[in-house]
Formats: structure tokens, sequence, C-alpha cells
């Protein structure tokens, strides 16, 4: 008797531990990974059977699994950097678990691994976005007029500005926008804002802190980009309005300056059909004095 309630407190136990997955997402990373003997997978579909066969075989027994993206050339600098064997199992689990504990990770939750595979990739795109915006603000260092911290002081701004234009917009749910154009590359930043039946907005905190930042790096630097948001709500066509950055500050785009925008291929130049049941309009008064610098550093 004794015996099975042991065994019956374990299987409670082990449908209470977490657990991660490090998963090669492509094809490139998967040959990559086909260098080390111990990976025994020699195709990468019947790979990612095997995986989602293993992440419902957890969820069936109630168990909680993240997935996290695992890069080779990530886990040969780790290898070489910890003296570990990256030839062994055990070297892989380590660095899945630091993966678990500070990579872009999204738990299972019954839906295709094909379906899932684009979020995966898409909270990677983020993290990396929020570290490189952070890590150029972080290097701005201080004014030399005042001394005050340049990238931390365009981030508090960012901050206010993002949530001026939020309780500025119409009722409905919000899609925000924010490009900054710079060497060597355009960074892009996407924000959904939620409105639930309180007309309270719902944000995800990864998501606000990376569009923030990406602002930030652009009101700092005076780099040239914009915000469009577009508002949907039931009942009603969609709004677009945006702002451009100019002069470390928000600027409002007229409504035909967004319909320009919107209804203009960008490589070609030729004009397009706008779409179905959407306004381009004017962006809401976000107060006085709100799309200049407070100092210009």
């Amino acid at each position: 008797m004794a015996h099975t309630d042991h065994r019956t407190m374990r299987r409670v136990l082990h449908r209470e531990i977490a657990g991660t997955i490090g998963l090669l997402t492509d094809e490139h990373d998967f040959r990559s990974m086909r260098r080390y003997r111990s990976f025994t997978f020699d195709d990468h579909a019947t790979y990612l059977q095997q995986v989602e066969a293993v992440l419902r075989a957890r969820a069936a027994e109630g168990a909680l699994t993240t997935i996290a993206l695992f890069d080779p050339e990530d886990y040969a600098a780790y290898c070489a950097g910890t003296g570990l064997d990256p030839e062994a199992p055990a070297s892989r689990t380590r660095f899945t678990a630091e993966l678990a504990a500070t990579g872009p990770t999204i738990a299972y939750d019954g839906r295709p691994l094909a379906a899932l595979l684009p979020d995966l990739v898409d909270e990677a795109v983020r993290q990396a976005t929020w570290e490189y915006a952070t890590t150029l603000l972080t290097r701005l260092g201080p004014c030399p007029t005042c001394g005050e911290d340049i990238g931390r002081a365009a981030f508090t701004r960012a901050s206010d500005l993002v949530v001026r234009i939020l309780d500025a917009a119409p009722p409905g749910d919000r899609h925000l926008v924010c490009s900054v154009s710079g060497a060597p590359d355009t960074l892009v930043s996407v924000l959904h804002g939620d409105q639930d039946a309180h007309g309270a907005t719902r944000l995800d905190e990864a998501e606000a802190l990376e569009f923030t930042s990406v602002l930030a790096l652009g009101l700092a630097t005076r780099s040239p980009g914009g915000l469009v948001m577009r508002t949907s709500a039931p009942g009603s066509a969609d709004q677009v309005c945006g702002w451009r950055l100019r002069a470390g500050g928000l600027e409002p785009l007229t409504a035909s300056e967004v319909f320009d925008a919107y209804c203009t291929d960008p490589e070609s130049g030729d004009l397009v059909s706008p779409e179905p049941d959407v306004d381009y309009c004017a962006p809401p008064d976000l107060g006085e004095g709100d799309t200049e610098a407070d100092h210009r550093h």
C-alpha cells in the first residue's frame, strides 16, 4: 500500500514539473545540428512530428511545456564558453534550461506545431529588437549639456506618448506600428491593445516594452520614422491615423498623407486601391506641446 502511495505521489509531482523543449524551427538550423553524432535525427519533418508527439503526450498528462528557439550557433558558443562537450545530450539540456530562463519562449497550448512556429519566431524577433534598441539607447550616454541620461529620458517620454495615444484613441481594438530608420537596419515594432467590455485596454507587457524602446530610440536619435495606429470596433469602419518622427517628437500626419501612405506601393510607387471599410483620418489631439521634445539634447 505504501509503495502504491509513493508511486501515486510521484505521478502527481511529475505533472507539476514544467519543462522546456529547445526547437530547431527551420531546415538550416536542423542541418547544422546534424554535425553532432549524438543528434540522431536525419529528417527535419520527422523531427518536428516527434516533437509534436512529445508535446501532446505531456499535455495529456497535464504537464506544462514551453518551447524555446534552439540556435545551433548560440549552442556552440555556449559550449565553448562553459567548457561543455557539445556532443553530450546533457549539454543540450543545460543550454535549453538557459533558454528557458533568458531566451524567447512560448507555452504549448495544444495547437499544431505549424501554427505555433510563427509565434515562436515572432517572439524571438521581438526580444532581439528590444535588446538591440535597448543597447543603442544605453550607448547614447549622458547629455553633454545637462548630464541627463539621454536614453532613459527618451524612454520615459516614449512611454508617456504611448499612454497618451492609447487614451486619446477612439474606442476599439488598437494596432500600432512604429518604424525607425537607421543604419544598418530599420527597426519595426508592433503593439496590440485589445479593449475589454469595460473599456480598459489590455497590453502584452513584453510587446509594450519593445514598442516603447523602439519609439524611444527614434526620439533620442532623431531618426526618420513613423507611428501608425489602426482602430477596429464592431459595426464601424476601421480608423487609420499616424504621426511622423521629426526633431525628436511626433508630428501628426494629415488624413491625405495617411491615405497616400497606405494606398501607394512602397516598391513601385504606383497607386493601389484603398481597403474597403477603412477611414483614413488625422490622429487625435495628444495635448498641448505633445509632439515636441522636452529637452533638445
